[in-house]
């Protein structure tokens, strides 16, 4: 792994009020067109926490089904191409993820590990898009098992300059299978995925993990549908934006009943790894309200 640089805390506020823009474009765009989208993760915690980011978080997440995910798709073009473009494989074959992102124009945030890769950088938030869980025993083994292959192979590229060893040379193979495979594989299986089933859904190409699921106490994959489709505003940074009605229990089923309390300052530490960043010319075109964090 490369030298990870450490952000200062006013460069971190400023990369936070980067993609600050980008939460209020997407939203801006999702509202328009009708589409459904929640924040998540530690987005969602901090609305709740903090009213905004939580101070020490160096990126934003969120989720759409994925009907309401290729609509999305659909309308990219409406966002303010001075503030983000979205990126996934299909606008951009050098990206390997499962998943899009919206990227800050002109800006750089390189990765620590994948200096190598030849995709478009830039300040991002995540958009995850979540796909049906099938219902039967046999169904979501083959799921995970589909999930934990397909995951390997997009993360090869990586991989395989990060590793020694026996693990280098298994991602080395790895890397040679073309990424048309992968994502002709995962687009089959995301199509079977409808907004108004029942399923519980998760993002493939993800780790799929069981938890205890907060309504029915059973062990379960995935996260139920409900709390992309049952949704309320929340305030963030003074803007309103998407997530989970029942956030609480969203929030507990990720981050333990004690959600509230900050985790000590020797948990506090990046997310997203990075080797070298740069905002350029670009400065916050949204002037969010400020909040206190804990």
């Amino acid at each position: 792994m490369s030298h990870v640089k450490e952000i200062p805390p006013q460069e971190l506020r400023k990369m936070q009020l980067l993609q600050f823009d980008m939460l209020v474009e997407m939203d801006r765009v999702c509202r328009a067109n009708g589409i459904p989208y929640t924040i998540s993760n530690g987005t969602l915690l901090g609305a709740i926490r903090h009213k905004g980011y939580i101070p020490w978080d160096d990126d934003a997440d969120t989720m759409m089904l994925r009907q309401d995910y290729e609509k999305f798709k659909q309308c990219a073009d409406q966002l303010n191409p001075d503030i983000c473009f979205f990126q996934d494989h299909s606008t951009d074959p050098e990206y390997r993820w499962g998943y899009g992102k919206l990227r800050r124009t002109g800006t750089e945030y390189i990765r620590a590990g994948q200096e190598h890769m030849k995709n478009k950088t830039g300040l991002f938030i995540d958009v995850f898009p979540m796909d049906d869980i099938p219902k039967s025993s046999l169904g979501q083994a083959c799921m995970v098992f589909l999930s934990y292959c397909m995951r390997k192979i997009t993360y090869s590229e990586v991989g395989r300059m990060n590793t020694t060893g026996f693990w280098r040379c298994w991602y080395s193979a790895l890397s040679k299978i073309p990424l048309r495979f992968v994502f002709g594989v995962l687009g089959i299986y995301a199509k079977r995925s409808s907004d108004d089933s029942e399923n519980r859904v998760t993002t493939l190409c993800m780790p799929i993990r069981r938890r205890v699921d907060p309504y029915s106490g059973e062990k379960v994959y995935g996260r139920p549908k409900k709390w992309m489709l049952e949704r309320a505003e929340y305030d963030f940074e003074g803007q309103k934006l998407f997530g989970p009605k029942d956030y609480d229990k969203c929030l507990s089923w990720q981050y333990g009943k004690n959600y509230m309390t900050p985790p000590p300052e020797s948990q506090r530490g990046q997310h997203a790894p990075v080797s070298d960043y740069s905002f350029g010319e670009a400065k916050p075109v949204y002037t969010p309200s400020m909040q206190e964090g804990e």
